[in-house]
């Protein structure tokens, strides 16, 4: 799922859409040994300084750093299309196109060996074709799979209009990320989750989030969604490349990569409804 998990342009979605990628022909990742825990000194001691901001402002500067709530608002459908690693020795790079329309409606495909896989959210019921793994039937999203698209953030992230979304939001923190030292976000959903977003305490986009946990060797591990290359796209600004790192496990992570993103088209509700195994294939076009 998210992808999104998802997910600043539904990065939960997009994280689903990589977790979606890496299920195809790729082997099983294999866990790897607990590390050792810090001291919690050396924890406190590396977390970086920056100005003191509440949670909200943090917020807001986010918000006003990827065009601010008129543009975000102004915003009723996005087309991303690009390409995403499948993981594996080969780790080949397939096509998506991941459509999404106010409210809260999703529709992402996936090209691999000339079949398309669609997963699509009408905003209260999924459905999901996947004909690269052998399974031809049109399947209903699992109760893990609902729980997480209903959770999913719409188009503009969690952050955009969270008190609306019924999300509280409080500071944890601070830690570097890839070299920035950044405020860390801990989210608590409408339904109770909880994720952490962390923020770039310069540029206030956001560099990293918790995606959804996946269960390898029988035990869940934390998922990380590293965000990168913020792109203006009209009035607002979208990450272009997304990285998915999975905690202990000897796995290389898995980058997807948007080339193109279009705002605004007119979309069909039809191409939110539950697919056709005839149509599936030519509603990408």
């Amino acid at each position: 799922m998210t992808l999104q998990l998802k997910f600043s342009v539904g990065l939960l979605c997009l994280a689903a859409a990589t977790a979606l990628a890496a299920n195809t022909s790729a082997p099983a990742a294999k866990a790897a040994a607990p590390a050792a825990a810090k001291p919690a000194s050396a924890a406190a001691a590396a977390a970086p300084s920056l100005p003191g901001l509440t949670a909200a402002q943090i917020v807001e500067r986010n918000v006003q750093a990827r065009g601010g709530l008129d543009a975000w608002h102004a915003v009723t459908s996005m087309t991303l299309t690009g390409r995403m690693e499948a993981g594996g020795s080969a780790n080949p790079e397939l096509p998506f196109v991941m459509k999404m329309k106010r409210p809260h409606k999703s529709r992402l495909e996936i090209r691999f060996n000339d079949k398309t896989a669609v997963q699509v959210y009408d905003g209260a019921n999924g459905w999901k074709l996947r004909p690269f793994l052998d399974r031809e039937q049109v399947e209903p999203y699992s109760a893990a799979e609902a729980k997480q698209a209903a959770a999913w953030d719409e188009m503009d992230g969690p952050l955009v209009d969270y008190e609306k979304k019924g999300t509280r939001v409080a500071l944890a923190g601070t830690e570097s990320v890839d070299g920035h030292d950044c405020y860390q976000l801990k989210l608590t959903l409408k339904d109770g989750q909880v994720r952490n977003v962390w923020v770039d305490g310069k540029t206030f986009m956001e560099r990293k989030m918790d995606g959804e946990p996946r269960r390898i060797d029988g035990r869940l591990h934390p998922v990380s969604i590293y965000v990168r290359d913020f792109k203006k796209q009209g009035a607002v600004s979208v990450a272009s490349v997304l990285e998915t790192q999975v905690e202990g496990v000897n796995a290389k992570p898995h980058k997807l990569m948007v080339e193109a993103v279009a705002l605004n088209e007119a979309m069909d509700d039809a191409l939110f409804a539950k697919p056709q195994r005839a149509s599936a294939a030519s509603a990408r076009k």
